[in-house]
């Protein structure tokens, strides 16, 4: 039985799976809708469809490395508990050496990426969410191809990880420590900029207002509080410019005398950190409240 184009959104917005999936699901089904939306279900993905719209705040930072090549990704589900799963960390760690292999530009691309024969990766997940039982989603990842060497640091099992491209004459003992280093001090303070060339005039004028304001409001005259906002910029650098910044074993040498005394011209190229559910909102829901609302949906 023939299908057309307005039977697969049909089956698609009756189960809520992918395009191709239902297109799949109805040539399998000789363009039966009935059983089309049977085999969606046999495979997982309308039983997927219907967790999309829980909140997956939880789940796992990760990283890769193969060679010249290195990952940082994210990938987040909806508790602790599974995050913490042997099945999670597996799904993870495909996804990001997915991500090595595949060059994806973003994670829609990512998604259509074939990571099995036949099966791309949005596939796969699916399948994954119908095993685990939670929503699952990839929610970020940055991919780093270098001419030096790549150092990563995931921190408490997947709760922060981070990536640094370095480049250097020879890869010497010394240059592998300080690209460790590295890796624990960006974990440790979180730098936005890799050096203050990198911060924006626009920027910098508006940390000024704010930090000349400070100093008015601490009774301070305008023109000795233009003189500290100076100072406050310094300050400002240190704190936000890894290369600006203290290291965190020995506060009398900066990042750049680190870096530096490791010899063979070491410089960092980049870096990326990603702080596992930064800025995602999180249920908050107490028990009570959770058993009152099943008690409720019981009575229906």
């Amino acid at each position: 039985m023939a299908f057309t184009a307005k039977d697969v959104m049909a089956l698609r917005e009756k189960t809520g799976a992918g395009m191709m999936d239902c297109k799949k699901a109805l040539t399998d089904a000789d363009g039966d809708m009935e059983k089309a939306a049977d085999l969606l279900r046999e495979r997982g993905i309308a039983k997927a469809a219907k967790k999309a719209s829980r909140i997956a705040a939880e789940g796992l930072v990760s990283s890769y490395i193969d060679g010249k090549v290195g990952v940082l990704v994210e990938v987040n589900c909806e508790s602790d508990f599974v995050a913490n799963g042997p099945k999670f960390k597996a799904l993870v760690d495909a996804i990001a050496k997915q991500v090595a292999t595949a060059n994806p530009a973003d994670v829609d691309a990512l998604l259509s990426t074939e990571i099995e024969a036949g099966k791309t990766v949005e596939t796969f997940v699916k399948e994954q969410i119908a095993i685990i039982g939670e929503k699952i989603s990839v929610r970020r990842f940055v991919r780093f191809e270098t001419e030096g060497m790549l150092a990563d640091y995931i921190h408490l099992g997947g709760k922060l990880g981070v990536l640094v491209d370095v480049a250097a004459d020879e890869a010497t003992d010394a240059v592998k420590e300080a690209a460790h280093e590295l890796t624990l001090q960006i974990a440790f303070t979180k730098p936005r900029y890799l050096t203050d060339k990198e911060v924006s005039a626009d920027v910098i004028e508006k940390e000024k207002e704010v930090l000349k304001q400070q100093a008015i409001n601490e009774g301070k005259p305008e023109a000795i509080a233009e003189k500290m906002v100076m100072g406050r910029i310094k300050k400002y650098y240190e704190e936000n410019c890894l290369m600006n910044q203290l290291f965190i074993k020995d506060d009398k040498m900066t990042i750049a005398q680190l870096v530096k005394k490791a010899g063979a011209n070491m410089a960092v190229n980049k870096f990326a950190f990603f702080v596992m559910g930064e800025g995602l909102e999180k249920k908050n829901e107490d028990l009570a409240e959770e058993v009152a609302k099943q008690v409720d949906a019981m009575k229906k």
